[in-house]
């Protein structure tokens, strides 16, 4: 029996069973999804509908697919893991780590990170539940989805499942900041269980789509900044104090990002290192594109993707008695490159997520959150505005959750056009017609 293959549901038959291989069925699955469809509406760093250029939820997934799936055969062929099959958990499918790449993003609510940190603070405060982009990912691949012939879910291979989860852990455990809910964790540890995976230690192919996610943000953000003007390919904003400082102190702040070693190094100096070498390449590769921006900008994206992929190797975990994927030189873990990925990430953040045009989007966004929380929180009130197709979803799992986790379902599925539009029917003098349809 092949473990990876499993499906937490019972197999329906199905007259392409013998046609399609599993991964080929999770894939189609995802890609028809409403869910996926909808993160073409859902920001990444600009707000959707901000531009024919910048990327969206659904683009970024689809080039971390691309980055991660190449990646992946690559290393099935340099360290054979498909032929030695030494663990289900150790395997590098590139099929399985493109439908992870695809699926990653699917649980950020509208609005970006505003929105996720919105909805966390309301079930906190009010409830004493929280709200996580990637527990909530389970809540959409394992109920909120629905496929032909099945009441609930996507019903994912085993292996896809678990290349998602690159937090495994129970979200409702004291201290955990990320993980899964512990509705979704019972059929997340079964698998784990079965495949006698070691206690926190996510699969090869969850690690590698972690790192492209990394890579894409690091890179395809940058060049979206570059092409925005909040990121200024020139001396005086590369060696503006202020920036350094703000980067500085992202990376001190950022309570995930010890394992990259920042206490060996002098971190103000390594940013003032990493943003001038950066000005450096930009400028030599500026002249060689004949000084064409655009040219540029696809050209320093394409060379950092290209440096981070032909880095990234397999080596041997010894905390978690495990392997781990990284950046790998000289047979160990290459943590100069991992601490430039961190600084070249946290530049994208201070620049576009902390400038002041893109806070006020993200006020504008909280306020419309709050109300739309409000308008939907006391059951008896927001049964009658919530779309019937969702209450009947509810209605079937009743008793499974609590209201008020239904209605973070629902405002989390929406893009960030429809939150607005649902807010302009309810807050606006003016709405569109009655029989536009939701």
């Amino acid at each position: 029996m092949d473990l990876r293959k499993l499906r937490l549901d019972e197999p329906m038959m199905n007259t392409l069973s013998e046609e399609r291989d599993e991964y080929e069925r999770d894939y189609a699955r995802l890609i028809q999804s409403p869910a996926f469809r909808r993160m073409q509406g859902k920001s990444q760093v600009f707000g959707a509908g901000s531009g024919d250029y910048y990327r969206t939820r659904l683009t970024h997934s689809l080039e971390v697919s691309q980055i991660a799936r190449e990646i992946a055969r690559r290393l099935d062929k340099q360290y054979s893991l498909s032929i030695r099959r030494e663990h289900p958990g150790l395997m590098l499918d590139p099929g399985v780590v493109e439908c992870a790449s695809l699926a990653h993003d699917l649980g950020h609510p509208p609005f970006g990170h505003k929105g996720e940190e919105v909805l966390n603070d309301l079930l906190t405060r009010e409830y004493g539940l929280s709200y996580e982009g990637n527990a909530q990912n389970f809540r959409i691949l394992m109920f909120l989805e629905k496929r032909a012939g099945s009441d609930s879910g996507l019903d994912l291979t085993a292996a896809v499942l678990l290349a998602i989860n690159k937090y495994p852990y129970c979200l409702d455990e004291p201290g955990r900041l990320k993980g899964v809910y512990s509705m979704e964790w019972e059929g997340i540890k079964a698998i784990r269980d079965r495949w006698e995976m070691p206690v926190g230690a996510p699969t090869l192919e969850a690690q590698l789509m972690d790192l492209c996610d990394d890579i894409a943000y690091s890179t395809h953000d940058i060049e979206d900044g570059i092409r925005s003007g909040k990121i200024q390919m020139n001396q005086s904003f590369m060696e503006d104090d202020r920036l350094i400082e703000h980067l500085v102190q992202e990376i001190v702040n950022d309570q995930g990002n010890s394992e990259v070693g920042w206490d060996q190094v002098d971190i103000k100096e390594m940013v003032t290192r990493v943003l001038h070498s950066y000005l450096e390449q930009w400028e030599e590769v500026y002249r060689e594109s004949g000084r064409d921006s655009s040219r540029a900008r696809r050209e320093m994206k394409a060379r950092w993707v290209s440096a981070y992929a032909g880095r990234i190797g397999i080596i041997e975990d010894p905390v978690k008695s495990w392997k781990k994927i990284t950046f790998v030189k000289e047979g160990r873990q290459d943590l100069e490159l991992l601490r430039t990925l961190e600084i070249l990430k946290k530049l994208a953040w201070v620049t576009l997520i902390k400038d002041f045009r893109v806070q006020r989007l993200q006020k504008r966004s909280e306020i419309m959150l709050h109300r739309l929380w409000d308008s939907f929180k006391i059951p008896e009130q927001g049964s009658l505005i919530i779309p019937p197709d969702w209450m009947e979803n509810y209605e079937l799992h009743n008793g499974h959750w609590p209201w008020t986790r239904f209605v973070a379902d629902y405002i989390s599925g929406m893009t960030d056009a429809y939150a607005e539009k649902v807010y302009t029917e309810l807050y606006a003098s003016k709405s569109g017609s009655i029989y536009e349809m939701d």
